[in-house]
């Protein structure tokens, strides 16, 4: 892949950026683990990670369908797939298959799998009706598509409110949308789904309101600072509004009344008819 591809993710695909994902897949880990048992992915189930990254799902999906089940890890950024492929191995869990490759570009084809997982994919792809029909057809007849994504970006907020926090909530969606992406993707999904001939089971609203001692916490201050650099690397903000970020983050870590809440997003859990 070029590097002109990687840059093209919004938060870039560097070592930092690998690391941060697997803090934001350990917040995460729990959420995620109790919505694939409620939609019944088990042993020898073979199952398309979308959207792979570095491959912390792609492990946690591999060990619970074992090797009487297969993996696709499905990732248009080399580094990411490379990193994916050295976490696997490391685990030993050779029935993982790993396939470079861009959603908006390049079709599945009818793999008949039994189950797609895809999160915080939909919100960064210039055609979310394009991605969700990809992943529809590469099921059987019966597979579950679950998918994790923002319908309401805007709940990024900090208790007492901050200036400077809620202007970067507001310039982190609009660096997505001039990227064409949808900070607020979710919304649009039940059409999407149901156009593209899955049936729509479930709807969860995820979302959690946190203080500095919570584990959680670490997500956005983590996705801050990796923000931050890559808001200035692109020319979107300036060095002088990045320090004022820091600062109000620095004043609420330091606040034991500070309480944050993280962006809403929906847990959706469709089946292919």
């Amino acid at each position: 892949m070029t590097a002109s591809r990687e840059n093209d993710y919004v938060l870039g695909t560097r070592d930092e950026e690998v690391e941060r994902l697997g803090l934001q897949h350990r917040v995460w880990r729990s959420v995620v683990t109790e919505c694939w048992q409620r939609a019944g992915l088990t042993r020898g189930w073979r199952v398309i990670d979308v959207g792979a990254g570095p491959g912390y799902a792609t492990v946690d999906l591999a060990e619970i369908v074992g090797p009487t089940g297969a993996v696709l890890a499905v990732e248009r950024s080399a580094r990411f797939l490379n990193a994916a492929r050295e976490r696997c191995g490391g685990r030993g869990l050779s029935h993982v298959e790993f396939l470079e490759a861009d959603l908006m570009d390049v079709s599945l084809g009818e793999l008949r799998f039994d189950a797609a997982w895809c999160r915080w994919v939909a919100s960064f792809v210039s055609s979310p009706q394009r991605l969700i029909e990809n992943i529809a057809a590469a099921l059987r007849p019966g597979g579950v598509a679950i998918f994790h994504e923002y319908s309401d970006y805007g709940t990024f907020r900090f208790m007492p409110r901050r200036a400077a926090l809620e202007s970067f909530c507001t310039e982190t969606m609009e660096s997505w949308r001039g990227a064409g992406g949808d900070p607020d993707v979710a919304r649009t999904m039940p059409a999407l789904l149901a156009a593209a001939g899955l049936r729509v089971l479930e709807i969860r609203p995820i979302v959690r309101t946190v203080s500095p001692r919570d584990y959680t916490w670490q997500w956005p201050a983590r996705f801050i600072e990796i923000n931050l650099e890559r808001l200035q690397e692109l020319g979107r903000v300036t060095p002088k509004w990045a320090a004022d970020v820091v600062r109000e983050f620095k004043e609420a870590e330091a606040d034991p009344n500070s309480w944050f809440t993280t962006p809403m997003f929906l847990e959706i859990i469709a089946r292919r008819e």
